[in-house]
């Protein structure tokens, strides 16, 4: 017993402060013991996952990484509308507890895909904002003002299974908040305004820190569409449709033509290289890291289309199955110019 204690002492020590208030997840090393409220996640280079119960020790096979993660509750203030900062949102929700019918949990994925280091609260509430701006700018959630009962219950049920398939998260509550007294609108509009004056040209001498950012970014969406393209793809395959041939054709091409967008992100050429042995020119290599940023952007409308069909009747299929057939065009076009070695303007 005494050498038992001995070997634990000796176990590497996993640093779990805020975790579950200003941090989600936190990387963790293989052999480390997991805290009583935390939950691990293995991660294979291939993508797949698996959870290790809370006080677990953590073991690692060769090429896994580990993640620790605290199921919430978290809170945080969202500002759904830009143009209107003092109009918020404030958000209750909690890590989803496992469901049986899956091979992989969403929020693992998540893990797996897109958290690069620790996923603190202040992330994931920025990444929950971007998502519910994007869908209420392109009309897919409607939050009008001094909305119904009806009307807010619509929009809720629509945000609540946006955060869910896209971010694995469960909604506890989501109520609406002045936020004029937390948030200096003059200092925003000011912030907003510098953003939008043009950078100076960069020098040549620091030009190496942009090629870095490409890399970074070509590398990060192009791992995004390697691991979840196939889950869209199942997910899709998985949508209840209506009865009819039509509805059945036009899935099966979906589903055929996200098969072959899964091929091609999976063996995309080195970003430097034109050829075998020869490099590719830093222009190139930064319109091609472009283009796979293009992709991923299409991926998290792809995701959030996949929470629309989970809610949709019938009488809104035909719209969404429209928007489904543009969303993969626009995967596959920006796969097509990342394999590109020039500009089609070049080319031509």
């Amino acid at each position: 017993m005494l050498e038992f204690f001995k070997r634990l002492s000796r176990a590497p020590q996993f640093d779990a402060a805020g975790l579950g208030t200003d941090v989600i997840a936190r990387p963790v090393g293989a052999g480390c013991v997991l805290p009583p409220a935390g939950v691990g996640v293995v991660v294979a280079a291939s993508g797949h996952t698996r959870r290790v119960s809370a006080g677990g020790r953590l073991t690692l096979a060769e090429g896994e990484a580990g993640w620790c993660f605290h199921p919430g509750p978290y809170g945080c203030d969202l500002v759904p509308f830009a143009a209107a900062p003092e109009i918020g949102l404030r958000l209750h929700f909690a890590i989803d507890s496992p469901d049986r019918r899956v091979t992989q949990q969403r929020f693992d994925l998540f893990l797996a895909s897109e958290a690069a280091g620790e996923l603190t609260l202040a992330n994931l509430g920025a990444r929950i904002e971007a998502a519910l701006q994007r869908e209420l700018g392109q009309g897919n959630l409607d939050l009008p003002p001094c909305a119904t009962l009806d009307e807010w219950n619509a929009f809720r049920g629509g945000f609540n299974q946006l955060l869910y398939t896209r971010f694995g998260v469960t909604v506890d509550d989501c109520v609406p908040v002045d936020l004029g007294g937390t948030r200096d609108y003059a200092q925003a509009l000011q912030a907003r305004a510098a953003a939008a004056v043009p950078a100076a040209p960069a020098a040549p001498a620091i030009a190496a820190p942009h090629a870095a950012d490409a890399a970074g970014g070509d590398a990060r969406a192009l791992r995004r569409l390697f691991l979840e393209l196939p889950c869209v793809m199942c997910r899709m395959r998985q949508a209840a449709l209506p009865q009819g041939q039509d509805a059945f054709r036009r899935q099966q091409a979906l589903l055929r033509r996200l098969d072959l967008a899964c091929l091609a992100a999976s063996t995309m050429p080195a970003l430097g290289l034109a050829a075998p042995g020869q490099a590719l020119a830093p222009a190139d290599q930064r319109r091609r890291a472009g283009h796979s940023l293009r992709a991923a952007a299409a991926l998290d409308e792809a995701w959030a289309l996949l929470a629309r069909l989970e809610t949709a009747g019938d009488e809104g299929l035909e719209r969404l199955l429209d928007e489904a057939d543009r969303i993969v065009a626009n995967v596959e076009d920006a796969l097509a110019a990342r394999k590109r070695t020039a500009s089609a303007e070049e080319a031509a």
